[in-house]
């Protein structure tokens, strides 16, 4: 049984199996409940760039009896350096190890996403049926059931879908009037690639600032492996439309937009064009004031994504997932008012994590010109000889996600 009320266990459909997707499949099976994960990849989408824990969402994953995993996964970056177009770091922002206060720059848990992905697949995947290579492309609900309809055109009847697919979320735009517009802009699009390491590749990620609101990134994550990340600020459709293009004309555009920009920018653009991963997007939040319907509810960035410089992406998913898990479990004959308790207990977190996200400091980030490229490399390391850095973070009270504190564990008492 799910509870010790005697409802039955409930039958969920999550549509994405990503982070958030397999972190819920954690908690509901140990809830007694049937999971099933479809995901519209062809296999586990085991790839993508460098990712954070932070704050509540180590909490998250140490509930979960994975953090000694995680720390065997690491990535070792040590810190963060603006270099100048020579490659000379200006400044250095070292991460905060000391396991008090706040993450810098860096958190002290870096790791890969595809062995996040992984790590959480090897915990769920004998409790959970994964079907690859389908997605739900529709559903229609009742009070007592919701039918999804997958892309193979089979469908199946469950108790709950939930919608962990992502920024782009299919089940978000269904479940919300028609025409609303779930994205809060900021101006900024991004890219990231892998190329092959070279010896001066350090465990420094190097960030590199170019007049016109341009930014490049580069981050070691393995002796054989070196991540690439072009930003740009820029207002502009065909900024916002290259995402979708195919992928020989993001290459196009984002060659286009960096061809004058220096430093190792030619290894970095031709490194793109035979990159096993590539990944282009705007950099958005997402932002409503429902994350469910009936039997359907949105989950990670499908229902708050607070964008990659919020720093609490992936955390967010996480800790999500724990609460969302957490009211299906006390309450899986209740399913409306779980659903309400779950958005009533992540709102306040959600809200502090995107107000983390200011416009103003991330155009200040990125300057239009030299000069201003030269006040803001000065000022940082002003702050820096001054360990001005070290010790905001050593004495802060806390890490992003305020003293939002995660609820106790979503499994019920003798189920795990």
């Amino acid at each position: 049984m799910a509870d010790g009320s005697g409802a039955r266990p409930l039958r969920v459909l999550v549509a994405g199996g990503g982070i958030t997707g397999q972190a819920l499949a954690f908690w509901l099976t140990r809830g007694g409940h049937r999971v099933t994960v479809a995901e519209r990849f062809p296999a586990l989408r085991a790839a993508g760039a460098q990712v954070d824990l932070r704050g509540q969402g180590i909490e998250a994953v140490r509930r979960m009896g994975l953090l000694d995993t995680v720390r065997d996964k690491l990535v070792d970056e040590a810190g963060v350096a603006f270099v100048d177009a020579h490659g000379k770091a200006r400044a250095t922002i070292m991460a905060n190890t000391s396991g008090k206060g706040r993450q810098t720059l860096t958190s002290e848990y870096e790791i890969m996403r595809g062995d996040l992905v992984r790590i959480l697949h090897d915990a769920t995947k004998d409790d959970t049926e994964y079907v690859f290579g389908k997605s739900v492309d529709g559903f229609e609900q009742d009070e007592h059931k919701v039918v999804a309809h997958f892309s193979d055109g089979s469908s199946g009847e469950y108790d709950l879908l939930v919608g962990a697919d992502g920024q782009g979320s299919r089940i978000r735009r269904a479940i919300l009037p028609e025409g609303f517009d779930p994205y809060w802009r900021v101006g900024i699009h991004m890219a990231y690639w892998f190329v092959p390491r070279i010896a001066s590749d350090s465990n420094i990620r190097d960030t590199y600032m170019i007049p016109g609101g341009r930014q490049i990134m580069r981050r070691s994550h393995n002796p054989a492996e070196t991540q690439a990340y072009f930003v740009i600020r820029e207002e502009s459709e065909e900024a916002s439309a290259i995402h979708r293009a195919p992928v020989e004309r993001q290459h196009d555009f984002w060659a286009s937009r960096f061809h004058d920009a220096g430093w190792q920018t030619e290894r970095f653009i031709e490194g793109m064009k035979n990159s096993p991963f590539f990944y282009s997007q705007e950099i958005v939040q997402v932002r409503t004031d429902t994350w469910s319907k009936g039997r359907v509810v949105l989950a990670g960035d499908a229902a708050h994504c607070p964008s990659p410089y919020s720093g609490m992406g992936v955390s967010g998913g996480l800790v999500g997932a724990h609460v969302l898990g957490g009211e299906i479990n006390r309450l899986p004959g209740d399913l409306p008012t779980a659903l309400a308790n779950y958005d009533r207990a992540l709102r306040p977190f959600v809200n502090e994590i995107q107000g983390e996200v200011n416009p103003h400091l991330l155009r200040l980030g990125m300057p239009m010109t030299q000069r201003a490229i030269d006040a803001f490399r000065a000022v940082t390391a002003l702050a820096c000889f001054l360990h001005v850095p070290d010790l905001a973070a050593h004495f802060s009270k806390g890490d992003r996600g305020g003293n939002w504190q995660l609820p106790e564990s979503p499994a019920p008492t003798g189920t795990v």
